[in-house]
């Protein structure tokens, strides 16, 4: 897919977003959009260094936790709520990242997942977070002291424009010459080595703002929901988030907006019937591997290319 075709798709998505809210329910539009941003970080480290964490719900969870806390009891703006947020998720990452960093392939993945844990046992014994009730009743309040987001649309706007921000800065990064170095480190390691780049220090600051920008969309999500419950620190939400960013395409930038709303919106949508939702999910996955093994958005630019060829 050349430049041109790109941002025509970019200028076609953005314009659906910004009249979302008044087709989908749009608390449901911004979830979607939250977990997108989700995605979008913890693709920032499978698709773009290979590193394949089990543990991200800890980012995601402790955003949201520390975000609520910060406009609940403190009395932040929400947008110093959730910059707190994503200090807290930035120390996890940096402490997590230290330790897991050496060590690679599945090592790597059982460390993270390890650590989450133990994130996760932490916050159901903590006081502060309410245990297994969560922190309820989250004051949305006023954004920079003046935009009222207890109303939906001003939430709604809010959110993507968080979103927008996030997104924009995993493509600053990937496109900018440390992006093409993790590349390298993702395709072989070794021989980045042996061009003289410090690859544990590439790899710890990549986990850490990718931990960052996950502990954005995990504080924003807050916020929106007024909510924050250990069902965002668990190691199921971990799986949810490497099933999403499989099923849009690992290493592309949409790939894992396209699959977090897919999940999302299967999630939504089945619950109101008796089908079990993580067997259709399931099911979908593994259709989705056999028909699109580069996800569908991998798939899609692959063929585009070929065709071009």
């Amino acid at each position: 897919m050349d430049n041109k075709a790109r941002l025509a798709l970019g200028a076609m998505l953005l314009a659906l977003a910004l009249v979302a809210p008044f087709v989908l329910y749009p608390t449901f539009a911004m979830k979607l959009l939250c977990f997108a941003l989700f995605a979008v970080a913890f693709n920032l480290l499978i698709g773009f260094t290979g590193l394949l964490s089990f543990g991200h719900a800890a980012f995601f969870g402790t955003g949201g936790y520390i975000a609520a806390h910060a406009a609940k009891v403190w009395g932040l703006t929400p947008e110093l709520a959730i910059l707190t947020g994503m200090a807290a998720s930035a120390v996890f990452g940096v402490i997590i990242g230290f330790l897991a960093i050496r060590r690679k392939g599945i090592y790597f993945a059982m460390i993270t997942l390890a650590m989450s844990q133990m994130i996760f046992f932490l916050y159901l014994q903590a006081r502060f977070t309410g245990g297994e009730d969560g922190l309820q009743r989250v004051p949305r309040g006023h954004l920079f002291g003046l935009i009222d987001l207890s109303q939906p649309l001003a939430m709604y706007y809010t959110v993507l424009a968080i979103f927008l921000i996030g997104f924009f800065i995993v493509w600053r990064v990937v496109h900018s010459p440390y992006g093409q170095v993790l590349k390298a480190i993702r395709e072989h390691e070794p021989r980045a080595i042996s061009l003289g780049y410090d690859v544990d220090r590439y790899k710890l600051v990549v986990f850490v703002l990718s931990a960052t920008i996950a502990g954005m969309a995990g504080g924003t999500k807050a916020i929106v929901f007024q909510l924050a419950s250990l069902t965002d620190v668990t190691w199921q939400a971990s799986g949810q988030v490497v099933l999403m960013t499989l099923l849009g395409g690992i290493g592309t930038m949409l790939g894992p907006v396209v699959g977090a709303f897919l999940v999302v919106s299967l999630e939504n949508y089945l619950a109101a019937y008796s089908l079990p939702v993580p067997v259709v999910i399931g099911a979908v996955f593994v259709a989705s591997v056999l028909l699109f093994r580069r996800g569908i958005v991998g798939e899609i630019e692959h063929r585009l290319a070929r065709n071009k060829d």
